[in-house]
């Protein structure tokens, strides 16, 4: 089964990422490309925007103009577009990829809301060793237990606008499920100041921004006398794009349904 992808956001570098990801995959066809209203890119042939010679897509800037021209649209773009994006597919039965991150509670809300219509699969990181290291995470709460101090910290290049990282929040969230602790009442998210010693239960964070960093993530559980790590490094944006391209096929056969990646690699 072939599968007609859609892009959004196509010519940034996730966008040209993911472009790529989609000639690689044998099951999947670029059959269209979106990008925002003013863009210079509008009008350009997509596989030679991202530097594959040309593939016959043109870029438009309206997903309505495209909307019967594909089975699942993938974006990685911001959560107001996003949002908006899955209200259209669903109404139009169309299958969505999304990678957006800081995604609010709200817009959490609208997006499942569309899942009633459509199948979805939303994940703040589309890698497979990172998903590995969401179950890794999970597991190594559960079995260290209450004598294990976690801390999180991720770092990332200079332009990424949220933090901390989807991926390190998923991080914790995974720690927490294993810990059997509520996250909203023992994550803290940044620290200053005569802040006090840390509590038993909390589950800490640390930012790091600069340079061309991908994203870098490591779980730190310490306890008297040791420290145990789950680390992921990043070098390439494909890693992201192949894993979304992956999921885009596997949600082609779905109906309905709010999925992650976790259901793509069969981890639940």
């Amino acid at each position: 089964m072939t599968v007609n992808i859609a892009i959004t956001g196509a010519a940034g570098r996730m966008g040209k990422i993911l472009i790529e990801a989609v000639s690689l995959n044998p099951n999947t066809v670029l059959s269209a490309a979106i990008e925002r209203s003013g863009s210079d890119a509008v009008g350009e042939d997509a596989g030679e925007l991202a530097g594959l010679g040309k593939c016959g897509v043109v870029i438009v800037d309206a997903l309505e103009q495209v909307i019967n021209d594909f089975d699942v649209l993938i974006d990685f773009t911001a959560p107001v577009a996003t949002v908006a994006n899955a209200k259209a597919c669903a109404a139009a039965g169309k299958k969505m990829i999304i990678g957006t991150t800081g995604c609010t509670d709200s817009d959490k809300a609208e997006i499942t809301n569309s899942s009633g219509q459509t199948a979805i699969c939303m994940a703040t990181n589309f890698s497979t060793g990172v998903n590995l290291c969401f179950k890794l995470a999970k597991e190594a709460a559960a079995i260290l237990g209450d004598d294990y101090d976690v801390e999180i910290v991720e770092a990332h290049h200079r332009h990424k606008v949220d933090a901390p990282s989807g991926t390190a929040l998923s991080l914790g969230e995974a720690v927490a499920e294993g810990f059997d602790r509520d996250f909203n009442e023992v994550a803290v998210l940044s620290r200053e100041g005569q802040v006090g010693a840390r509590t038993k239960t909390e589950i800490g964070f640390a930012t790091v921004r600069g340079g061309d960093v991908v994203g870098d993530h490591t779980v730190m559980y310490m306890a008297d006398g040791e420290r145990v790590e789950i680390s992921h490094k990043a070098s390439s944006r494909m890693s992201f794009g192949r894993g979304a391209v992956r999921a885009a096929a596997w949600l082609a056969e779905k109906d309905t349904g709010l999925f992650d990646m976790q259901d793509v690699l069969g981890f639940k």
